[in-house]
């Protein structure tokens, strides 16, 4: 059995929301996660701890159970969220764990004596992260962020478990109706495969942009 190419459009229509899926997460993520290092590196203990304990809860437990538990649990609570809020709001938190991590290390890569030095000038503290620590340590952590984003993508096919129809959902619609699943999913990693390559070729485009030689060391991966 051969794919029929008539289902293109429907497959495309998925695709766009899997972009935009991974677009609204990222943004998420690296708000949230900015907010979680900072708390790491220059909060005190009563912000520093409940900041890892949401990193460590996120990391430490699968996506699709958060997925599920948001979306399936929380109407238990009074809470009820549609499918597509639910599986932004479970892909967004749970990168901002990952990408808070990333963030902290990039932080703590940009030299103590720039921070000293900043303070000695007379910069407070929040000028002195967002003027001279930040724009270093965002710089550093592209690589890493970038390693994010790739895997934020392939990661929005799990919500396709809550109904959602993005490539996968699409696709797996499709295979099941026409009993063609290889010739389906065979499409649908070219897909994938295709969208990641952009992203890729991108990004390191970027990074080349914005490096500056011998500034810190790449942040921890994934």
């Amino acid at each position: 059995m051969t794919f029929d190419w008539g289902h293109l459009p429907r497959l495309f229509g998925g695709l766009l929301l899997t972009i935009e899926l991974s677009v609204a997460c990222i943004a998420i993520g690296i708000v949230l996660g900015i907010l979680l290092a900072m708390g790491r590196v220059y909060g005190g203990r009563f912000i520093s701890i409940p900041c890892s304990i949401y990193i460590q809860c996120f990391r430490g437990t699968p996506l699709l159970v958060q997925l599920l538990m948001i979306y399936f649990g929380l109407p238990a609570w009074g809470i009820s969220l549609s499918r597509l809020t639910s599986g932004i709001i479970a892909l967004g938190l749970n990168t901002a764990a990952y990408q808070a991590e990333y963030l902290r290390g990039a932080i703590q890569a940009v030299p103590d004596g720039q921070m000293l030095a900043a303070r000695s000038m007379g910069m407070s503290l929040l000028q002195a992260i967002r003027h001279i620590i930040l724009p270093q340590a965002f710089r550093i952590v592209i690589p890493s962020w970038s390693n994010e984003l790739i895997l934020m993508v392939q990661f929005t096919s799990i919500v396709f478990a809550i109904g959602l129809h993005d490539l996968m959902g699409v696709g797996k619609h499709i295979a099941a109706r026409h009993f063609n699943f290889f010739e389906v999913f065979m499409v649908l990693a070219v897909f994938y495969l295709v969208l990641v390559f952009i992203i890729t070729q991108g990004l390191r485009l970027l990074e080349r942009r914005v490096r500056v030689p011998g500034l810190g060391e790449h942040a921890e991966h994934r």
